[in-house]
């Protein structure tokens, strides 16, 4: 039996991770949240379930390498040009002022310099994960809040290379390497590590994926030791786990397979951060931390409050509106798995102490439990805060402002979402000499619309003070072809109906067309004053078994009294 008690322990780690995740999604909260409840649930003021740490530092370190190896693949040099102005100036001027305020701050608690300046820097940090996660839920990875706050994101990923970086610096000869190199020879060595990582980016990377990836089954195993295999390298000759990490991502970040790696490594990589952030909840002493809680509190309304409104401050200087500016600034309401490693890091290399990771710990719990809500319920929330929002935007946002068309001529329909869906309605409309305005949040999709010689708009329906700007007059249809919200969105601000109802208390006068999945939700639509509730899925099967030869039966018996085909 001992000799299985790894085995067993392992088998009862992951039996408690998974009922307290499901119990964490039931709550909404991310799994970093469950995995440190269970890490504590599992720990020896609890269960103990942890006999011997031995193995779950070993799945830990494991799942950090790969952690920084697919922040590595992430940083394309081509990406990093491309960041625009505005997520470059919001990024680091959250990562200023949090690291400022916040290092006064923990001074003011009673925190020494070297303890208060690395709580200050992971406080700066923001979930990739957990955001990407949410927005992807909420459909607004494509919105202009979306595409800014992923933009600052990786303005933050590479605030986290270079601090990785200065902490593999610091610690080399602090701990000695394993091969005995001493400080000169450690730096060698990593010089002479990054020139052939170096020649092998400009002229072995592409060859070798393109040979590993003609067996897809090989380049998870071949990703994985690529991780490993840097990382104990690095750590060999005293540079540390992590920058091998992160360097053995960045060798293969300019290639073609990058994404295909990182999608194929997501799901391992969230099975080994599971181990981390067990070994980190089961070595909190709870008995200590009561005197963590006040600091914490304080650090977490900071996080919480201070970081949106920076974002708030600073994209209303460059000329957005206060809605975008309001919807960013959410995404960065919490700290990071990053910021765990980070002091984790700092308690190896003897910097800061144990209390330290346990005060940073609470702060994650609170913040990322919190902000989670503050996302995924962001548009009920501005809802509440725009009357007071007014400082935040310039009298003319010119950034988000444009002028329709120049011409006099009213528009027939307007059309929300030139997706797919959106320009194969619009084309046939176009084909009956309907003129059309197209609406979408989605930048990319509008240039697409534009260039097909349509007049269009950035807009996002569920802002209800946009309806405002348009050119409701002379409009027969208002058509909402942006897919139907998931999540919260559809009971808590569902974006189609705020819209009808701003353009009703306009006067619009016309109908109003809406694209639903959903019986329940059509029914729902037709309620809340769809004239049509279209069914892209359904009304193409009809039509599908019409040039058949097939009769359809009529459905509009099935439909609430007063509403209205498209047709008619």
């Amino acid at each position: 039996m001992h000799d299985s008690s790894a085995f067993y322990d392992i088998a009862l780690l992951l039996a408690l991770a998974a009922g307290i995740g499901l119990l964490g999604h039931l709550l909404r909260q991310p799994l970093i949240v469950a995995f440190i409840a269970t890490g504590i649930v599992a720990g020896p003021d609890v269960l103990g379930i942890v006999h011997d740490a031995e193995y779950v530092d070993l799945l830990a370190e494991i799942g950090i390498a790969v952690l920084l190896f697919l922040v590595g693949l992430k940083l394309d040099f081509q990406v990093i040009r491309s960041l625009g102005a505005v997520s470059l100036a919001t990024g680091l001027g959250q990562v200023g002022f949090t690291a400022g305020v916040g290092f006064l701050i923990c001074l003011a608690l009673g925190l020494d310099l070297t303890t208060s300046t690395y709580v200050a820097v992971a406080l700066t940090f923001s979930s990739t994960i957990i955001i990407v996660k949410l927005l992807s839920d909420k459909r607004e990875v494509d919105a202009l809040h979306g595409r800014i706050a992923i933009g600052f994101l990786i303005v933050q990923d590479i605030v986290v290379v270079i601090a990785m970086i200065v902490l593999s610096t610091l610690g080399v000869g602090a701990q000695g390497s394993p091969a005995g190199l001493g400080i000169a020879g450690t730096l060698g060595a990593g010089v002479v590590l990054l020139a052939v990582v170096g020649v092998f980016i400009r002229y072995g990377a592409e060859p070798l994926l393109r040979r590993v990836a003609s067996l897809p089954e090989l380049l998870v195993a071949f990703a994985l030791a690529w991780a490993v295999l840097f990382a104990a390298l690095c750590d060999v000759i005293g540079l540390g786990k992590e920058l091998g990490g992160l360097i053995a991502g960045v060798s293969l970040a300019s290639t073609s397979f990058r994404e295909a790696i990182g999608s194929r490594l997501a799901s391992l990589r969230d099975f080994l951060l599971l181990f981390f952030f067990v070994a980190l909840g089961s070595s909190l002493q709870l008995g200590t931390l009561g005197d963590q809680v006040v600091p914490a509190l304080v650090l977490s309304v900071f996080v919480l409050l201070g970081n949106p409104l920076i974002v708030l401050v600073i994209m209303g200087v460059m000329g957005y509106r206060k809605r975008t500016g309001f919807l960013a600034g959410l995404t960065v309401a919490q700290i990071s798995e990053f910021s765990l490693i980070f002091m984790a890091m700092g308690v190896t290399l003897g910097h800061v102490g144990e209390a330290s990771i346990g005060l940073v710990t609470l702060v994650g719990l609170v913040t990322i439990t919190l902000s989670t809500y503050m996302i995924l319920y962001s548009q009920t929330l501005y809802g509440w805060l725009e009357p007071v929002l007014g400082w935040a935007e310039r009298r003319n946002p010119y950034r988000e402002t444009e002028d329709a068309s120049t011409s006099t001529r009213p528009y027939d329909a307007i059309v929300f979402g030139v997706g797919r869906y959106g320009r194969e309605i619009a084309r046939v409309l176009v084909a009956n000499d309907a003129r059309l305005l197209g609406v979408d949040f989605d930048p990319e999709a509008l240039e697409r619309w534009r260039k097909r010689g349509h007049d269009g708009l950035y807009g996002d329906a569920a802002d209800p003070e946009f309806p405002e700007s348009l050119p409701l007059a002379g409009v027969s249809w208002l058509i909402l072809a942006t897919p139907p919200p998931a999540g919260p969105s559809v009971v808590h601000g569902d974006g189609r109906i705020v819209l009808m109802e701003a353009v009703r208390a306009l006067g619009f006068g016309g109908r109003i067309a809406v694209r639903s999945h959903d019986p329940e939700d059509a029914r729902r639509l037709h309620h809340a004053g769809a004239d049509v509730v279209l069914r892209p899925f359904a009304d193409a099967a009809e039509r599908a078994a019409e040039r058949l030869g097939y009769a359809v039966e009529p459905v509009e018996k099935a439909r609430p009294a007063g509403a209205r085909t498209m047709e008619a």
